[in-house]
């Protein structure tokens, strides 16, 4: 950590604009995606870091830390060719790829740990204890090794988003958070490491996770305003994928994360809310959302 440190602190004192995108590694197109976001937020004068650490302390027991893929040699492959010398894009200035014992010197559990109230009370949060806890920790403290300026997400992982905005701003980090599009194949399904452990027929029914969030907004944009009803209009579209099994189907509050029984323009979030769900095929847990804006 101390190197990397060193590394930030000497881009910072030539004056440049330090970016930072976290990762678990095991990179695709969607990653990358983040990484020419941040490039192109801090320009061709920047500093970009890619951090791939596959954090333990954001597993849970039975999770998959063990089997989550780790594809380092092909990680920095793929980050090698975003430069493009004759446009002056260095791509990434550094990849930091800490091991266990530099996260956590002090061995696991950590002694201190970071942790946001509320936000972590419902969608994944209600069904993996303990795991927003690790990822605000292990970003903090990515945030103290890599000194950006701005770091970037992808909005796949909204209600991480969220609690890491409301860490960041609560905790004074002074870190712009940029949030991305999700990126998609071309049948809707969004991109994820995880979907490499799908066989091909759970592959060819994955993609009713888009089609259920494609039904939620066509029922806001017919007039419906009642929670319940947008759900059951997701929870349709699983009628025909019997490999699929549903784990949530919520509609909350897109800044405060709670659920909601009515949808407004006079919300928290001045009518903005967050379909999400996330779906089991074996023992392949995907996750996906989209944002619905009532207008007044």
């Amino acid at each position: 950590m101390p190197a990397m440190q060193a590394e930030a602190d000497a881009a910072r004192a030539a004056g440049r604009r330090l970016a930072l995108v976290p990762t678990l590694g095991a990179l695709h197109a969607g990653h990358l995606a983040l990484v020419r976001e941040a490039r192109e937020r801090v320009g061709p004068d920047g500093h970009v870091t890619v951090s791939i650490f596959v954090n333990p302390t954001q597993f849970g027991p039975g999770e998959d830390f063990a089997a989550y893929p780790r594809t380092m040699d092909a990680d920095l492959d793929l980050l090698a060719h975003l430069a493009d010398p004759e446009r002056g894009d260095a791509g990434v200035n550094v990849v930091f790829a800490p091991t266990p014992e530099t996260m956590y010197p002090f061995g696991l559990p950590p002694y201190a740990m970071v942790s946001v109230r509320d936000l972590d009370r419902h969608l994944c949060g209600a069904h993996r204890p303990g795991h927003f806890a690790g990822v605000t920790t292990v970003v903090a403290k990515l945030f103290l090794a890599c000194r950006p300026h701005l770091a970037v997400f992808g909005q796949k992982d909204a209600q991480q988003l969220a609690i890491l905005r409301r860490m960041t701003d609560d905790l004074g980090f002074g870190i712009e958070l940029v949030g991305h599009p999700i990126v998609r194949e071309a049948d809707g399904l969004a991109l994820s490491s995880r979907n490499a452990y799908l066989s091909p027929e759970e592959r060819a029914q994955a993609v009713v996770l888009s089609q259920a969030l494609r039904a939620a907004e066509a029922s806001v944009a017919l007039g419906a305003r009642d929670a319940a009803a947008i759900r059951g209009a997701m929870a349709s579209q699983f009628a025909t994928v019997p490999l699929a099994r549903v784990q949530y189907i919520e509609i909350v509050d897109a800044d405060t994360l709670q659920p909601v029984d009515t949808l407004s323009a006079e919300s928290p979030s001045e009518g903005r809310y967050l379909a999400a769900l996330a779906v089991h095929f074996g023992t392949t847990r995907l996750i996906d959302n989209t944002t619905l804006v009532v207008g007044k």
